[in-house]
């Protein structure tokens, strides 16, 4: 009886330790605008979760689906998680347009940015950090989300197409909220 009893506490207790969110890269400081025009630093995410993705307003394949997404995480996750969209398409998605998009998918300006800037800033995000494609002319772009923790670093990809993303990047954002 005390075997069986000290096996269940331990397999209770095994299961509620998980391993750690691995740790992919870190997000070096940028400067881009939001959709109000004002400049956006990265420092000004620093000591929040946050979440990213990458789409553009004219869209009309996926984009549409991320930001509804992104406005599921915004509601199923605490005011201290951030979320930014970052645009593929700067040419077209000015500040103004920016802030049209932003209000159709009701975001929270406390909360969630859409940025845009040079190209040049976008791609070096986009590719290099964020490991997602390029931004140029085909507009071709990842449908993840990446969930940063409050110390820049990328701590995990989730798909449109790997199953329910936002349970999974809230879930994990709520995680990464208790870590120290």
């Amino acid at each position: 009886m005390r075997i069986a009893c000290f096996l269940l506490v331990s397999l209770a207790l095994a299961g509620c330790s998980r391993k750690p969110l691995p740790v992919f890269s870190q997000v070096p400081d940028f400067v881009l605008n939001t959709e109000s025009g004002k400049p956006f630093v990265r420092q000004g995410l620093a000591g929040h979760v946050w979440v990213a993705d990458f789409v553009f307003t004219n869209c009309e394949g996926p984009c549409p689906r991320m930001s509804s997404r992104m406005l599921a995480i915004q509601k199923q996750t605490p005011n201290s998680v951030k979320l930014v969209s970052f645009t593929v398409d700067p040419v077209r998605d000015t500040p103004e347009v920016l802030a049209q998009y932003a209000k159709h998918f009701n975001a929270d300006s406390s909360r969630w940015s859409f940025l845009t800037g040079t190209p040049e800033v976008l791609n070096y995000l986009a590719h290099d950090v964020f490991k997602l494609g390029s931004v140029g002319a085909g507009l071709d772009h990842s449908t993840r989300f990446v969930l940063i923790d409050k110390k820049g670093r990328i701590r995990g990809y989730y798909g449109l197409s790997d199953g329910d993303a936002v349970a999974r990047v809230t879930a994990d954002a709520s995680r990464l909220e208790n870590e120290s």
